[in-house]
């Protein structure tokens, strides 16, 4: 198989992904999809491997075995002579471009507004016109609530405008994919609200999100697709209504017991 996949319909391919930290392994032999305009959400205990998947995805972690395809070509690596071989920066970084990611810490420049925090990457990574970026920046500002705030420095905003603004500055890459690592977690309870409404907005508007959460009530209600993991295996997976209503398996009820 060269670096190519080969399902048109899929944003997202993982095939046997395995990730080692020193003699732990936490990710055993993953398999994955993603269809284009697909929301899947990832739950499962901490410690599960939920967070490590997604920083597979986009390469923030490197792959001990397996392999991952985003938009049809093969991440982190290329096939030489039948055997994956290290991927240039470059092409890394394109591929990155593709992916947007929003931390469960905001990880905002705090020397930069909120504006330039959104135009930042565009314009330095992508090369665009400061003028072209600004225009989509302050669009984007607006879709999630901020536009008013967009000369504010980080510390001026509370979490949840801090994260809204990170959502903004992933969009401004128009990417084909976001990842969202616990987006909600770091958030005061009464915060998480108005992240989540920006996260479902998003996902009514069609954009493909890989979603590693605790809110159960948006996993059961915004997602396509429910996978459950637990000790570094998917343990079941499937629509919502079957994970949390039908699920037949004694480790996925348990969870949702405890948690619910």
């Amino acid at each position: 198989m060269g670096t190519q996949q080969k399902d048109a319909n899929e944003m997202v391919r993982g095939e046997q992904i395995v990730k080692r930290f020193g003699p732990l392994t936490v990710l055993n032999g993953i398999d994955f999809t993603v269809k284009y305009g697909q929301v899947v959400v990832i739950i499962g205990p901490s410690g599960s491997g939920k967070t490590t998947l997604l920083r597979c995805i986009n390469h923030l972690e490197k792959i001990d075995d397996g392999r991952i395809y985003v938009d049809g070509e093969l991440v982190g690596y290329r096939i030489v002579n039948g055997k994956p071989v290290e991927d240039s920066e470059a092409n890394i970084a394109r591929m990155r471009s593709k992916v947007g990611f929003v931390f469960q810490r905001f990880n905002l420049f705090p020397h930069m507004t909120a504006l330039e925090n959104v135009i930042e990457a565009p314009v330095h990574v992508l090369g665009e016109p400061v003028n072209v970026v600004k225009e989509r920046a302050m669009a984007l500002l607006e879709k999630v609530g901020m536009a008013e705030k967009a000369g504010a420095y980080p510390h001026k905003l509370s979490g949840g405008q801090q994260q809204r603004v990170a959502i903004a500055r992933a969009l401004a890459m128009q990417p084909k994919l976001m990842l969202f690592d616990e987006a909600t977690s770091a958030l005061d309870p009464e915060l998480v609200g108005e992240v989540l409404k920006v996260m479902r907005q998003l996902a009514e508007e069609g954009m493909t999100m890989v979603v590693v959460t605790h809110e159960m009530g948006f996993a059961r209600e915004v997602a396509d697709h429910v996978i459950f993991m637990d000790k570094s295996v998917i343990v079941e997976e499937g629509p919502p209504e079957q994970i949390f209503e039908y699920s037949e398996n004694e480790r996925t009820r348990n969870f949702l017991g405890r948690i619910h």
